[in-house]
């Protein structure tokens, strides 16, 4: 030990010297330094495998996952990085198959096992995750799964009397109190989530009901973003889109004038619009996508709101407008 201790008083091992350095200074080849690192490498592996290993915290949580699979969407969307469609999709596919049982999700896996009763969260983000999820590749199941989970925050979560979703559902065990909070932590506020996702996919399937909960959830929420707006960042993103509605863009032509687009069209990040691109193959739609079809040639159907715009024809004059 030719150093000082680097950590609080404590050795933290540190690579100082190159291998390069260290076949100069000890007039070694770097073969030999490598094989000898390696050997000590072994030794001290053994030494440590005496000990008790830490704890380690491996459980999947549905709502973390969600992050990531909305992280992972946008990014496959915007870098053009299909892997990430793909990880995005798994894990999707993941807790489809695993949390989600009886048209409840569950909030955590472990060792085999699916438990607990989900929370705002868990529901609100991968709302949110599924609706990014479709602008990158339109699937009618996941959107069946966005509507299905829509649904569910609000006959299990909201309330129903002063705006805004508890953290728990209505049939989560009694506590001694039930929270529900608008301030953002370490993660996104759930009702902030919840409002900007509900909102996005009300706009899209033209839904009063969704759209009637974003409003009264954030008239639940106006006095506190009043007496601290920066500590309701995910509120105020939701009352940006409610109070000046995102573009959302609905795209019809055959699967591959879709795909040539899309790839010129995401070169471009554009939060403040959702853009789906349907297939003309794709069938049984809900009525207000089914009845925005493609002519003899790509159609872009163009909405704010509750209000859309002619649409615009062919792939150049789409281009142009987005």
């Amino acid at each position: 030990m030719d150093q000082k201790a680097n950590f609080e008083g404590a050795w933290h091992l540190h690579v100082y010297k190159s291998i390069q350095q260290l076949s100069q200074e000890f007039n070694l080849s770097e073969a030999v330094v490598i094989e000898k690192i390696d050997s000590a490498r072994k030794k001290l592996l053994t030494a440590r495998n005496q000990r008790i290993w830490p704890g380690r915290d491996d459980k999947v949580l549905t709502s973390w996952n969600a992050l990531m699979i909305r992280g992972m969407a946008m990014a496959a969307r915007y870098l053009d990085q299909p892997e990430y469609l793909q990880s995005a999709t798994k894990a999707l596919d993941f807790i489809q198959t695993t949390l989600w049982k009886d048209g409840k999700l569950l909030a955590t896996y472990k060792d085999g096992k699916a438990h607990l009763n989900a929370y705002l969260d868990d529901y609100a983000f991968l709302l949110d995750a599924v609706l990014e999820r479709l602008q990158v590749q339109w699937d009618n199941d996941s959107l069946k799964f966005a509507i299905q989970l829509a649904d569910a925050l609000l006959e299990q979560f909201e309330d129903k009397d002063n705006g805004g979703f508890w953290f728990t559902s209505h049939d989560h065990e009694s506590l001694i109190q039930r929270p529900k909070t608008y301030t953002d932590d370490a993660i996104p506020n759930g009702n902030g989530v919840a409002a900007f996702a509900l909102a996005r996919l009300g706009y899209l399937l033209a839904e009063p009901r969704y759209l009637d909960a974003v409003e009264n959830t954030l008239k639940n929420a106006a006095a506190g973003i009043n007496q601290a707006p920066s500590a309701h960042c995910t509120m105020l993103k939701a009352l940006d889109e409610y109070l000046q509605p995102t573009k959302t863009i609905i795209i019809r032509g055959n699967a591959e004038q879709l795909d040539a687009l899309k790839s010129s069209i995401n070169k471009h990040y554009a939060p403040r619009r959702q853009c789906y691109f349907i297939p003309d193959s794709v069938q049984n739609l809900p009525p207000v996508l089914e009845e925005k079809k493609s002519m003899d040639e790509m159609v872009a159907y163009i909405c704010e709101g509750m209000v859309c715009d002619t649409p615009i024809s062919g792939r150049r004059d789409i281009e142009q407008w987005l």
